[in-house]
């Protein structure tokens, strides 16, 4: 069964607080118009990775985890000063097997502390759940913390190729191909459009695609980024609704799979997140 490893959902503002210094108001994107767009091309699981503007209140998360049952996994946020096992028992009861860090949106604007800083207490507890951490950052944060990265207790999720910033032959290109190169570290083949001149790219840049799968070929994922973030250049910080990205679904997944070496396509969309997320056959 393929696996959209990189999905958000949004609920009724009213119902669940986007956090008052957003940078947009997100609109409603639910679970089951996720769940028919991926019907279309034989998509039946996700994995749901906590939006910014919740913050560290999963709610709806853990809610539609409960809906997905064994079809669904979480990536959560969550505050490591204010947890406590009963709620991390809860997360790993729902579904729950990664905790992220957002270094590419932080709230307000306000530059995060460094990346390595908050890396370490993270891993400490998804350690102890068996857990992995997933990290969206800029290229140069995540390469400055690249210490803290290699020498991970656990495995580490690179979000959307990287977010590289130029050429794979590049200094910094070639530092992130490193890493990604190490063998517990995953990367998330996804949202070509976050790194594009166009914002509303589907198609992988071939390069880069290449030059990942040739070091990592058994530690990379699939997702669709749905429902496509708003571009940066419109998120004034004023909170005012938005409209996503105007992109299908359905391209989106064809222009992966046209990019992809046949050979792939079987082990990015159904063996390597089963391997990395803990899907069980069947579910």
């Amino acid at each position: 069964m393929r696996c959209d490893s990189h999905v958000h959902v949004v609920g009724e503002v009213g119902r669940y607080r986007q956090a008052p210094n957003r940078l947009y108001t997100a609109v409603v994107a639910p679970l089951a118009e996720l769940q028919r767009l991926g019907a279309r091309r034989g998509i039946t699981r996700f994995v749901l990775v906590q939006p910014s503007f919740y913050r560290a209140d999963n709610t709806l998360l853990l809610e539609d985890l409960a809906i997905l049952s064994g079809r669904g996994r979480g990536v959560a946020v969550i505050d490591p000063n204010h947890v406590s096992p009963l709620f991390l028992a809860e997360l790993a009861a729902r579904g729950v097997r990664g905790l992220r860090i957002n270094h590419y949106s932080p709230p307000g604007g306000v530059a995060p502390p460094p990346l390595d800083r908050v890396f370490a207490p993270l891993a400490a507890i998804a350690r102890a759940q068996a857990w992995h951490v997933e990290v969206i950052a800029p290229l140069p944060a995540l390469l400055a913390a690249s210490d803290a990265v290699v020498n991970s207790p656990v495995p580490v999720v690179i979000d959307h190729y990287g977010l590289p910033s130029g050429p794979s032959e590049s200094g910094a290109g070639k530092a992130l191909l490193a890493l990604m190169a190490q063998p517990h570290i995953w990367t998330k083949l996804s949202a070509p459009y976050r790194f594009a001149a166009n914002s509303l790219e589907t198609k992988p840049d071939p390069t880069w695609l290449a030059a990942i799968l040739a070091r990592a070929a058994e530690r990379c994922v699939w997702g669709s980024d749905w429902p496509h973030t708003p571009q940066p250049e419109l998120q004034s910080g004023d909170a005012i609704p938005l409209a996503y990205r105007a992109l299908r679904y359905v391209d989106v997944v064809d222009d992966f799979l046209r990019a992809l070496p046949v050979n792939l396509a079987e082990r990015i969309m159904i063996r390597n997140p089963a391997a990395l997320y803990g899907f069980v056959d069947g579910a």
